[in-house]
């Protein structure tokens, strides 16, 4: 034990000794305090705190390690070439991305004052050199070309990490992106959906391509497009039941996608007990039938799927249209039997068809209309129980895919539901439409580009998370994944001074054991305090 004598008081430490190149040297030291200090903690007393303050460690720190792999921030910088500001614009994209994935709905100075974020950049960026305007001057560096250079960049970082899984891919369409990414209605005229190219394994994006709302490109010619980015890859192309009448699927190879139910009324047919359960753990509830069946005049595989989650929500949208329905008809006979609707029987025929008119309601929902003229008129309605069961046996929790792949059932249920998982990753990483300088500021062509590639960077980043999450035995979305990171929290308690400076001690929230598996999954240890 040393002390050090600072001014009138001597402060103590303990000193570790060890020969270094055969010499005595002090390898460790540790601040014991002052005499007072040492002789409280010996009667079992602590220094009295002097303030504490609690913030977030497992998704900041998780999300960091993550870009550390990437080398996003040197990646970047190669994109920009030579540049004289500080910090640089890779630190500031990264930080874009750190924010955007961790808390989008706080402005970012406000995130970054409180943030664990300043305990990891190293070096430590120049004090007020990080506020919300600097940095979005920052990100108005990324020009059209820069932004397609560090794309590909990170892009070929995700293909190093996962070697020959990274080989095959799928492209896929967010037909609402700029709804999902909560930007104003006005900019849907100048962003309406994004194309995708991303991995198979994972969903990880690759590569991007916006589009207009005017002028917006076919589906089909979107998938060739999103095809051509990758030629070194094999590329599926992943549609929904809305797109298959664009596409020729009897001359097209390569693709998984759904098909209208009404196609195949002898799939909707076959018996629950035709279909086998896919894989329990990752699809709690989904059974599915492997047939064959005549796609645009050529056979091909198909699956008929039934999901116990999906029909359980069918079910009860369902049940609400129809007891919206219900309702509405009950007040139009009502006035009708009152004398208050006074139209004609034209009129309340037009009434009724509107009520009704797009609902599956109008399987199960037969209307009586007797009566010639106004005040006359009575409406009577039935619901025919055994056609309610009829539906729900045929379409509710059902989907049909197509695709000419091999692949196992649960491998191409994945392959479908990519674009279902990049949907909800982007709604969760998203924050309130008014993100950025000021609540005010214009939603520019170019501002738009660089609110799109931090949020493709930040979905690249979360799906490779949530990959390895998987690989580790825990199916988790990207929204679930960083909930229970998040739930991975550090109390910092500042302690008053002794005549010397204030002393700070960081510790850790006690963790679940699912916490704890992504805690050593994602190697926070070494982020953690000592």
């Amino acid at each position: 034990m040393i002390g050090k004598r600072i001014g009138s008081r001597t402060y103590y430490y303990l000193a570790e000794s060890a020969r270094v190149d055969g010499k005595p040297r002090v390898v460790g030291q540790r601040y014991l305090g002052t005499a007072e200090d040492i002789a409280a903690a010996v009667a079992g007393g602590a220094t009295e705190a002097a303030g504490a303050w609690h913030r977030s460690f497992g998704d900041v720190a998780a999300v960091w390690g993550t870009l550390q792999r990437l080398d996003l921030v040197r990646r970047v910088d190669a994109v920009a070439g030579p540049q004289r500001a500080r910090p640089t614009l890779g630190l500031h994209v990264a930080l874009a991305v750190l924010h955007r994935a961790t808390a989008p709905e706080t402005d970012f100075e406000e995130w970054w004052t409180g943030c664990l974020a300043q305990d990891l950049v190293r070096p430590r960026p120049p004090k007020g050199s990080i506020t919300t305007a600097g940095h979005w001057r920052a990100l108005q560096r990324l020009s059209a070309e820069r932004i397609g250079g560090v794309e590909t960049a990170l892009a070929e970082a995700v293909l190093d990490l996962l070697g020959d899984d990274g080989t095959e891919a799928l492209a896929v369409d967010v037909t609402q992106f700029a709804a999902y990414c909560s930007l104003p209605s006005a900019c849907e005229d100048v962003l309406a959906g994004l194309g995708l190219v991303v991995t198979r394994d994972g969903a990880i994006p690759l590569a991007s391509r916006v589009y207009r709302r005017e002028n917006a490109p076919t589906f089909a010619a979107l998938a060739a497009e999103l095809g051509e980015r990758y030629p070194a890859t094999d590329v599926t192309l992943v549609f929904h039941a809305g797109q298959a009448a664009q596409l020729d699927l009897g001359a097209r190879s390569g693709f998984v996608g759904s098909l209208p139910l009404g196609d195949h009324p002898e799939l909707l047919a076959r018996p629950a007990s035709a279909r086998r359960r896919v894989d329990p753990e990752r699809f709690a509830g989904l059974t599915a039938l492997d047939t064959r069946a005549t796609v645009d005049g050529v056979r091909r595989r198909v699956l008929l799927t039934h999901s116990e989650t999906l029909h359980a929500a069918q079910y009860r949208a369902f049940t609400s249209d129809l007891s919206t329905t219900v309702r509405e008809l009950d007040a139009l006979a009502a006035a009708l039997a009152a004398g208050t609707h006074r139209g004609d029987r034209t009129q309340v025929h037009a009434e009724i068809s509107r009520i009704i008119r797009g609902r599956r309601v109008e399987r199960v929902l037969s209307t009586t209309l007797t009566g010639t003229r106004a005040g006359e008129l009575r409406l009577e309605r039935r619901i025919d129980d055994t056609a309610v069961a009829r539906l729900v046996d045929e379409f509710f929790g059902k989907q049909i895919l197509v695709t000419d792949r091999d692949w196992p059932v649960a491998e191409v249920v994945t392959a479908y539901r990519a674009r279902t998982y990049l949907e909800s990753t982007f709604r969760s990483l998203t924050g309130p439409t008014t993100a950025g300088p000021t609540p005010r500021w214009d939603w520019t062509s170019h501002r738009i580009a660089v609110h799109t590639l931090v949020s493709v960077l930040a979905a690249t980043v979360t799906h490779l998370m949530r990959r390895e999450a998987d690989r580790a035995g825990m199916n988790l979305s990207v929204a679930e994944l960083l909930d229970q990171l998040r739930g991975i929290g550090e109390t910092v308690l500042r302690q008053r001074p002794t005549g010397g400076r204030p002393r700070t001690r960081r510790i850790l929230t006690d963790r679940t054991p699912q916490q704890q598996a992504l805690f050593e999954l994602f190697g926070l240890d070494r982020f953690s305090p000592a």
